[in-house]
């Protein structure tokens, strides 16, 4: 039988967010003077807030006032390493590196699934040991240059699962011959919670922990 240790990253691996903090740290290397756009992060981040915008444009807007609309990857590369080496000096719980430590002893395949962006959680994944990433995609032009316009889904609620099976279809990986753990933070995550032979409520939300108690799901702390 087949065995998936799936994680989310933002609060469950790491301490808190990294997307916002990603546009910072390359925007003060790579465009310093868009800097000045920062004041208006709050109020698209109050839009979303308020459901004027979802979390799709929430995260193509902050990208475009932040890194533009379009940005060459080979641009890119060096801040998302540095990005990458800053998150695991800097962000990441100890619990979680314990338990995919114990999971690759184990046996299982790695996977982080993140509504998080790829093309800077792939450096990061990388230094975790993880196997696989399932993420946010970009649009990508035939010039290697990503834009600021999410490629698919974003990788979040309901659509983490169906990308995750989508995965799953095309690594040729039967559900039915595999034993899947699940680990998240957040309310947002409890249709992959729900699928999950193993689910496991990490750092749990107030929401999440509730449902974790309702569910008799296993709660763990990976700050200590």
């Amino acid at each position: 039988m087949n065995e998936l240790a799936i994680y989310d990253m933002d609060r469950t691996v790491t301490r808190t967010g990294t997307y916002t903090p990603f546009l910072f740290h390359a925007a003060s290397r790579l465009f310093p003077w868009r800097l000045l756009a920062a004041p208006a992060v709050p109020f698209v981040m109050a839009a979303y807030a308020a459901k004027a915008i979802d979390r799709r444009r929430l995260k193509e807007i902050n990208q475009c006032l932040l890194l533009g609309g379009a940005v060459p990857r080979a641009k890119l590369a060096p801040v998302t390493e540095s990005f990458a080496d800053l998150i695991l000096k800097t962000n990441v719980l100890p619990g979680a590196l314990r338990q995919i430590a114990e999971d690759k002893a184990a046996g299982r395949r790695l996977v982080l699934a993140t509504a998080s962006y790829r093309f800077y959680v792939e450096p990061i994944a990388e230094r975790l040991g993880f196997d696989d990433v399932i993420a946010t995609g970009s649009i990508m032009g035939l010039d290697d240059i990503i834009h600021a316009k999410i490629d698919g889904e974003n990788n979040y609620g309901p659509a983490k699962l169906r990308l995750i099976e989508a995965w799953m279809d095309k690594e040729g990986i039967d559900r039915t011959d595999t034993r899947i753990r699940f680990y998240s933070d957040h309310v947002s995550d409890a249709p992959v919670l729900e699928w999950a032979d193993e689910p496991f409520a990490v750092n749990a939300s107030p929401k999440l922990r509730r449902l974790a108690d309702r569910r008799s799901w296993p709660s763990l702390d990976w700050s200590a």
